[in-house]
């Protein structure tokens, strides 16, 4: 008895593993996935690096867009693969689609990137000199003087509230 019982569940295990072997192999070779564009703001004429995660991008995938010409991926850390695409001089400012088309899956991700007009203009913004200027220690001593006077003050004042 007990070893009919034992076989009976011992084929109920192996069932179970090999009802599950096919469903675990699909999962190590995934579709694209997780598909993300940095930055996610980005003027004419900037690098966009793309990032999937899906071995099968590793070997001969791509991405394309309105934005920029299709590039291939590489093998990146573990089940991811980048790609780095230049956009164009002439693409519209707004938001882009990123298709990725690997191991006969196409996978599209909506509004991945915006592209605008230009980068920010910034200038020299006071960064020529380096520490403190002399205006600067001008205002921080005068203030120093004005919380030691009013802090001297206040001490005064109760020093003689407490002889009355």
């Amino acid at each position: 008895m007990r070893t009919t019982r034992a076989l009976a569940v011992s084929a109920v295990a192996v069932a179970a593993v090999g009802l599950a072997a096919p469903a675990a192999s699909a999962w190590s070779d995934p579709t694209p996935s997780n598909i993300t564009a940095t930055p996610s703001v980005i003027p004419r004429g900037g690098e966009l690096t793309i990032t999937v995660d899906s071995t099968k991008c590793q070997e001969g995938g791509t991405a394309s867009s309105n934005a920029f010409d299709t590039t291939s991926f590489t093998r990146s850390t573990g089940s991811t693969a980048t790609a780095t695409a230049r956009i164009r001089h002439n693409a519209t400012p707004g938001a882009h689609d990123i298709t990725v088309s690997c191991g006969g899956s196409t996978v599209t991700k909506p509004a991945a990137f915006t592209v605008i007009n230009g980068g920010v203009r910034g200038g020299l913004g006071g960064s020529t000199e380096t520490g403190a200027t002399r205006t600067d220690m001008a205002i921080g001593g005068g203030l120093v003087a004005v919380a030691l006077v009013g802090g001297g003050v206040f001490w005064m004042r109760r020093r003689a509230e407490n002889r009355v």
